[in-house]
C-alpha cells in the first residue's frame, strides 16, 4: 500500500541503519520494531496472548495506514535512544539558574529529536533593575536568542530535528520588540513565535480601549498601550512574513482539563498541543481516506470506531515506553498521560466523497466525525481506566466533578501531519490539498509529475486524464482554469488559494469545537493578499472559537525557507545545486539614481522587496543612447541573482572595475562602465541597508490598503515560490511548518 515515494522517505529519515549508514531494516520491520515495543508496555497489567493480540492490532493498522503514530515513535521506538514524544514544554523563571537549567534541558531533549516549546513572559522587560548585580536587565528577546542558538549547535539523534516555539503575553511591556523579532530573516531561525493574547486585550481592541502592560516580576503596571495600534503591529508583521501567530492564553486555559495544576503558558512548536511545564505531547493520526465506505458514500464508523479503540490504546502505552530526557518531564507526563489523536486525510476523503471542502455539507460532516472520535476516545480511555486505573493527577481534573474515570486527561488533537501523511499518500491533517499535480525532480534533473491520487483516478475514469495536462496542471496548481477539466470535477478539487481565506477558520472552529487541545492550521493565503485579510483572519479566528491561528502568505518567506548564511552560497552553486528564484514581488520601492556615462546618461533603479531586501535592477539611458541592450540584460541578469539568494558583495565584486573604452576617454565621469556603475550603485544602497531598510518594510505593507482580492490575474499566474532545498520541488506551509511532500524534508526533518 505504500508508495514508491513513501518508501524513500521511510529509508531516507526513518529506517534504521548501521553504523557505516547502510538501512538495515524494511517498511515492514519498522511497523512490528514499533507494535512490538509500544505493546509491551501492557505486560503489568494483560497476559501474554492478549500483549501479543495487542501487537497484531497496532501492526496491522500501522501497515495499513489506519493509524500512524508521531515521527519520534516510528524513528525511535525499540532503539536505543527510545524518545518517542514529539514535543514539550518547559517553563522560564526569571533568573539566570532558571534560564540556563532550561537552556541545558531544551538542548537535551533536541538531542533526543524533541522539539521545545517556552513562554518567555515571566523574565522582566528590558531595562529594569537587577537587584542581585545591581544591573539591568537584557530583556526576553535576548534570552530567546540564546535558546536559539544552544538548540542550532545541538546534532539531534541523527534523523529528526526540533523547533522551538516562543510565546511572550500581550500585556508584557516588551511585547513590540517581540512582535517584530523575526522581521529580519535572518534571526531566530529556529522559532515559531506566537502572541499570547487575553481576553482584556481582544476586547481593547474591539472597543479601541488601552490596555496595561504589566511588569511581569512586580505584577504592577508599568504602562500603557493602545490595543489596536499593537493588534495592527501583530497583523503587519503576519502580512510580511507569516510570524508572529496568535494564541488565545484564555481561551486555552479555561478549557484546561487540569487547573488545579497550574496555568498553561506555552504549546508545542506547531501550537496544537498546549502543555503544562515539564509536559510532553504523544501523538498520532487516523487515516480518514481509509474510513470510507466502499461507494464512497460516506464514513465506515463501526470501522472508525475500532481504530479509535487501537489508537488510544497505542498512545497510551506509548506514555510508559518512552525514555523521557529528564525525570520532571516523566513525572509530569505521565501525571496526566495527555494523549493527542487526530486525524489526516481529511481533504483527499471529501474529494473521495464529491465533496467541495469550502462547503457547508463539508462542515457539517467535519463536525460529525470529529465528534465522533473525540466521543469514542473516550469510551476507549474509560475502558482503559477499568483495567489500568486513572490518570495519578485525576483528583485535580475537571472529571471527578462529571463523574467520570478516564485514563487520560486529554485525547484529541488535531496536529500537522508533515511527513506521515506522505507515507500514508494522503492530505496533510486537516489542510485543503496544497497542489493537484506538480513536477518532482526524481535524479539528475529527470522530472516527474506527481498527481493527487484521486483526482487522478477521477481524471482517468471520467476520460479527460492525460500526461499533458497533469504537466499543465502542475504549472498553476490548480484546476480552477483548465478549461479541459469539467465544472463539477473543478468544484470539488479545490486547493489551498482556490479557497476563500474564511473557510480555512470555518474548517479549524469546525475541528476545534471536538477538540481536547487545539488545532493546528495554516491558513494559506495568496500573494496578493492585503493587511485587511489578515486582520480579518485574526479577528475571525477569535470569534469562531479557536485556540490559536497561524497563516501565511504565498511567497513572503521564500529567503528564509532555505535558511541558506550568506557565507555559503558560492558552495551551493559550486556543487551543482539548482537555485530557483524567488518570484518578483508585485509591490517593491527603492532609489534611482543618474550617472554620466561615456555614451550619455545612465539611470539606475535598486529596488526592495517587502522584506526590505535588494530584489531588482533596472536601467535606462537618456536620450544620447549608449548601450541599453548591455545595460539590461545586465540589470536582469542581476535581478535573478538577487532573487536566487546570491550574496550581494559576490555581484558587486563581479561588477565593479569593469572598464568601458568610451568611458575611459572621458574624464571625471567616476565610473568605468555601465557594469561598474551598476556595480557601484548596488554597493551604496547595500551600505544604506540599515534605517532605508526598515523604512521599506514599514512603507510597503500599506501600499496594499485598498487593493481588491482580484488585483491580479490568477488564470495567468503559474505556480511558482517556495522551493524544497533539496528536491525542487514546491514546499507547503503546514502548521506553521515548510513541508516537501516530494521527500520529505521539513523544518522538524
Amino acid at each position: 500500500m505504500l508508495t514508491e515515494n513513501a518508501k524513500k522517505v521511510l529509508e531516507k529519515r526513518y529506517l534504521k541503519r548501521d553504523s557505516e549508514g547502510n538501512v538495515v531494516e524494511s517498511y515492514d520491520d519498522m511497523f512490528r520494531r514499533v507494535a512490538k515495543t509500544v505493546a509491551s508496555a501492557d505486560a503489568e497489567y494483560l497476559g501474554k496472548e492478549d500483549i501479543e493480540k495487542s501487537e497484531k492490532d497496532f501492526y496491522d493498522m500501522m501497515i495499513k495506514l489506519e493509524f500512524l503514530p508521531n515521527s519520534p515513535t516510528l524513528m525511535n521506538a525499540g532503539r536505543p535512544l527510545g524518545q518517542l514524544s514529539a514535543c514539550f514544554v518547559l517553563p522560564i523563571e526569571d533568573s539566570m539558574d532558571g534560564i540556563f537549567e532550561t537552556v541545558k534541558n531544551a538542548a537535551l531533549i533536541h538531542k533526543s529529536g524533541g522539539g521545545t516549546g517556552f513562554s518567555f513572559s515571566r523574565i522582566r522587560q528590558k531595562g529594569a533593575a537587577v537587584s542581585t548585580t545591581g544591573g539591568i536587565a537584557s530583556g526576553p528577546i535576548s534570552f530567546m536568542k540564546v535558546f536559539n542558538i544552544a538548540t542550532e549547535a545541538v546534532k539531534q539523534g541523527g534523523t529528526r530535528r526540533g523547533a522551538n516555539m516562543g510565546i511572550l503575553r500581550v500585556d508584557h511591556p516588551d511585547i513590540r520588540e517581540f512582535i517584530t523579532c523575526k522581521a529580519n530573516s535572518t534571526e531566530l531561525n529556529n522559532f515559531n513565535i506566537s502572541v499570547g493574547l487575553t481576553e482584556q486585550f481582544m476586547q481593547a481592541v474591539e472597543h479601541d480601549n488601552m490596555y496595561e502592560l504589566i511588569d511581569p516580576s512586580t505584577k504592577k503596571t508599568v504602562g500603557m498601550e493602545r490595543a489596536k495600534d499593537i493588534f495592527d503591529m501583530i497583523v503587519e508583521h503576519a502580512w510580511l512574513n507569516g510570524e508572529p501567530g496568535i494564541v488565545f492564553l484564555d481561551r486555552i486555559n479555561n478549557k484546561n482539563t487540569i487547573p488545579e495544576l497550574g496555568e498553561i503558558e506555552s504549546t508545542n512548536p506547531c501550537g496544537e498541543q498546549p502543555l503544562l511545564p515539564y509536559e510532553s505531547c504523544n501523538l498520532g493520526s487516523i487515516n480518514l481516506l481509509t474510513m470510507i465506505k466502499e461507494d464512497k458514500s460516506g464514513f465506515d464508523y463501526e470501522k472508525l470506531e475500532r481504530c479509535v479503540v487501537k489508537a488510544v490504546h497505542f498512545l497510551d502505552n506509548v506514555i510508559d515506553v518512552n525514555v523521557y530526557p529528564n525525570e520532571k518531564i516523566a513525572k509530569n507526563t505521565k501525571a496526566t498521560r495527555k494523549i493527542g489523536l487526530g486525524v489526516m486525510g481529511w481533504a483527499d476523503s471529501l474529494y473521495a466523497m464529491g465533496i467541495p471542502y469550502n462547503s457547508e455539507q463539508a462542515l457539517e460532516l467535519g463536525q460529525q466525525v470529529m465528534k465522533f472520535i473525540n466521543e469514542q476516545s473516550k469510551k476507549a480511555s474509560m475502558d482503559l481506566a477499568q483495567i489500568k486505573g486513572v490518570f495519578p493527577a485525576y483528583d485535580k481534573s475537571i472529571y471527578p466533578a462529571q463523574d467520570i474515570k478516564v485514563r487520560n486527561a486529554t485525547t484529541t488533537t488535531i496536529a500537522p501531519t508533515g511527513t506521515l501523511s506522505i507515507i500514508a499518500g494522503v492530505s496533510s491533517g486537516i489542510e485543503p490539498v496544497f497542489a493537484i499535480s506538480y513536477i518532482r525532480n526524481i535524479m539528475d534533473n529527470t522530472e516527474m509529475v506527481e498527481t493527487n491520487p484521486v483526482f487522478e483516478e477521477v481524471a482517468r475514469s471520467r476520460g479527460f486524464y492525460s500526461e499533458e495536462l497533469m504537466r499543465d496542471i502542475a504549472k498553476k496548481g490548480s484546476v480552477k482554469y483548465m478549461t479541459d477539466v469539467p465544472e463539477d470535477v473543478k468544484e470539488v478539487f479545490v486547493t489551498s488559494h482556490d479557497i476563500d481565506p474564511s473557510w480555512h477558520v470555518h474548517m479549524q472552529a469546525t475541528f476545534q469545537e471536538h477538540v481536547d487541545n487545539a488545532v493546528s492550521k495554516t491558513v494559506n493565503l495568496r500573494n496578493e493578499a492585503t493587511l485587511d485579510d489578515v486582520r480579518e483572519v485574526f479577528m475571525q479566528a477569535y470569534a469562531m472559537g479557536c485556540k490559536g491561528v497561524t497563516l501565511y502568505r504565498d511567497g513572503s518567506r521564500a529567503a528564509q525557507v532555505l535558511n541558506i548564511p550568506k557565507q555559503q552560497h558560492k558552495e551551493t552553486v559550486q556543487s551543482g545545486t539548482i537555485l530557483i528564484p524567488k518570484q518578483r514581488p508585485r509591490i517593491t520601492t527603492g532609489l534611482t539614481e543618474k550617472f554620466r556615462t561615456g555614451c550619455g546618461n545612465l539611470y539606475i533603479t535598486v529596488n526592495y522587496d517587502e522584506n526590505g531586501e535588494i530584489c531588482e535592477i533596472f536601467t535606462n539611458t537618456g536620450r544620447a543612447g549608449g548601450c541599453p541592450s548591455q545595460s539590461e540584460a545586465v540589470a536582469r541578469l542581476v535581478s535573478i541573482a538577487l532573487r536566487s539568494g546570491i550574496d550581494t558583495e559576490a555581484i558587486i565584486d563581479q561588477l565593479k572595475g569593469i572598464r568601458c573604452p568610451s568611458t575611459i576617454r572621458q574624464k571625471d565621469l567616476g565610473i568605468l562602465s555601465c557594469p561598474d556603475a551598476i556595480g557601484r550603485m548596488i554597493e551604496k544602497v547595500a551600505k544604506m541597508n540599515g534605517e532605508l531598510k526598515e523604512e521599506v518594510k514599514r512603507t510597503i505593507p500599506y501600499l496594499h490598503y485598498g487593493e481588491t482580492k482580484n488585483s491580479t490575474d490568477k488564470n495567468e499566474k503559474s505556480f511558482e515560490g517556495r522551493r524544497c532545498p533539496e528536491c525542487k520541488a514546491p514546499l507547503e506551509s503546514d502548521g506553521g511548518c515548510m513541508i516537501c511532500r516530494s521527500c520529505g524534508y521539513s523544518k522538524c526533518n
